[in-house]
């Protein structure tokens, strides 16, 4: 009965045994009338399971729920509904059709929400611009990409005009201010909510790769459907009707896949357009939120407040947080563990591959630093430079096998593809517990002196030196051992570089120590917390 269910209500989904027990387990299979069913379904297979039909969909079966709370108050779904449906035809008149692009430069607030389901409503696809793109980086993006029109803040206004963007939409405007360009709430004024025909494609989702290493490349994904979230609730237990505080960006893999989830868990999703550590604290307690979702830089953040500051917030009701984008440097996972218990869940992948493999508060309590194992329907293999499968214990290249793997960057070019899996860019090994260990970039590894060295392994163990609050390393030029360490450190306190160079020295090969420490300020990141080792001083 249940998989006939839910086999109704997902409108085809792959319905096998797990599926069944893992959408059970999560609350998402539950009694609605036949007619609701059905109309869902249809919902579902006109508009797809992407932001336009699941959206939809959850405004058909829970049109009441809270869908969304903001700095501007909360929204229902059967409001999320109607507000879309006016916004797609303000777009339509606009000039956005079926194929086009929409590109969104937003912070987290309802207008990012309220654009990305008109655009699908449209089948045009969503390009989602990075929030601290720098201004070369955001023209050449633009000038690859292309979109019809570009719905922004109005802090973004400056920086897009040097752009030359034709049509644009204000999507959050300050208090007082008088904006030239039409604003989405002026939009959605202007038009009725009742509901729109079908385009005849699917829009897809454009999310930008991190741009560590040079511009950020377009990554589209088509709708993964019921399986994705299969895939991240079978070793992450999310529930029907949870609040959410989504602090990581929505226009990252990790936010955007959490709002997509909210379609299916009928999840209340919280969002702050800024992040800052003690808010967060605040709007997960204040709020009532039942899971929280980060990136590990804002962990990190998060950590180093005052002790009075952690103690001062109650957050047992936090039954998951939900990590990503990086590696969880040092001994993070135990400590915030230690304060918040046990309800940390890190996950790894890319925007390339999705979700490769998750590790629950028990994996990290074992091996802090380790990235867990592969969840549902996903393989991972970890191959040597022949493409041929190491053993447990053994380091070479990543790959993972499941239904998410990207279709190919929009600029062109591919990730390498060996018997169906495609390459990470990591490497890593598989330690004799089934769980994945990332030890780096494969191209960030140095041999120094003929040894090989991770810069990771080195970062870990510098983060749990008790004066550092934050490392990154690289590889530099050396005359008489090809390559040497740098490493470059934030502190806490004052402390001597040789301290630092013997607590490296005690805990790894010697080869391993770094041969100069640089002190900072701050390390470069991105939006989405990577570090820019590119801006680093390597000369």
């Amino acid at each position: 009965m249940l998989q006939s269910v839910l086999q109704k209500a997902l409108a085809g989904a792959s319905a096998t045994g797990t599926t069944v027990k893992v959408l059970g387990e999560a609350g998402v299979i539950r009694p609605h009338s036949p007619v609701a069913l059905a109309r869902a379904a249809k919902v579902l297979k006109d508009w797809g399971t992407g932001p336009a039909g699941g959206f939809t969909a959850a405004a058909l079966l829970d049109p009441r729920r809270t869908a969304l709370v903001d700095e501007l108050g909360s929204l229902t779904f059967a409001e999320m509904h109607r507000r879309s449906n006016a916004l797609a035809r303000a777009f339509a008149e606009l000039g956005v059709g079926e194929g086009d692009s929409v590109a969104l430069m937003c912070r987290n607030h309802r207008g990012f929400v309220d654009a990305s389901i008109a655009t699908a409503k449209l089948g045009a696809d969503i390009l989602y611009l990075n929030t601290a793109f720098a201004g070369p980086q955001l023209v050449e993006v633009l000038e690859r990409e292309r979109p019809v029109l570009v719905v922004h803040d109005d802090e973004f206004s400056e920086m897009l005009a040097k752009a030359h963007v034709g049509t644009s939409v204000l999507a959050w405007t300050d208090p007082g201010s008088s904006p030239d360009d039409p604003t989405l709430e002026s939009l959605i004024a202007g038009q009725g909510g009742g509901d729109l025909p079908a385009p005849g494609r699917h829009g897809r989702i454009v999310i930008l790769t991190s741009g560590t290493t040079g511009t950020p490349k377009g990554a589209p994904r088509s709708e993964a459907g019921i399986d994705a979230a299969v895939s991240l609730l079978s070793r992450m237990p999310l529930r029907y009707g949870w609040r959410t505080h989504i602090a990581a960006p929505l226009f990252h893999t990790w936010g955007f896949a959490h709002l997509a989830l909210s379609m299916l868990l009928g999840s209340t999703v919280v969002l702050r357009r800024r992040f800052d550590p003690e808010t967060c604290l605040r709007v997960t307690q204040d709020e009532r939120c039942d899971s929280l979702v980060v990136i590990p830089v804002m962990l990190q953040r998060i950590m180093a407040l005052p002790e009075q500051t952690l103690t001062a917030y109650d957050l047992s009701r936090v039954r998951v947080v939900a990590s990503s984008g990086s590696a969880l440097p040092g001994d993070l996972a135990l400590n915030w563990m230690d304060h918040f218990g046990d309800n940390l869940y890190n996950i790894y992948g890319s925007t390339e591959v999705a979700y490769a493999s998750i590790a629950t508060p028990q994996d990290l309590r074992e091996a802090p630093t380790a990235a867990g194992k592969p969840p549902h329907a996903t393989i991972v293999k970890i191959l040597d430079p022949d493409g041929r499968e190491l053993p447990p214990g053994e380091t070479g290249r990543i790959f993972v096998g499941n239904g998410l793997l990207f279709e190919g960057y929009t600029g062109g070019g591919h990730k390498e593809v060996v018997d169906g899996l495609m390459s990470t860019g990591d490497v890593g090994r598989f330690d004799e517990d089934g769980r994945l260990h990332v030890e780096g970039r494969d191209d960030e590894m140095i041999v120094s002196g003929g040894e090989n060295v991770f810069p990771k392994e080195v970062e870990d163990c510098l983060m749990r030196h008790e004066a550092v609050a934050e490392v990154a390393a690289v590889g530099v030029d050396d005359p008489d051992f090809g390559k040497r360490l740098r490493a470059f450190v934030v502190v806490s306190r004052e402390v001597p570089d040789a301290e630092l160079k013997d607590w490296v020295k005690d805990n790894l090969a010697r080869f391993k120590v770094p041969r100069d420490i640089v002190f900072l300020d701050e390390l470069p990141r991105n939006a989405t917390g990577k570090v820019l080792k590119r801006d680093l001083d390597t000369d």
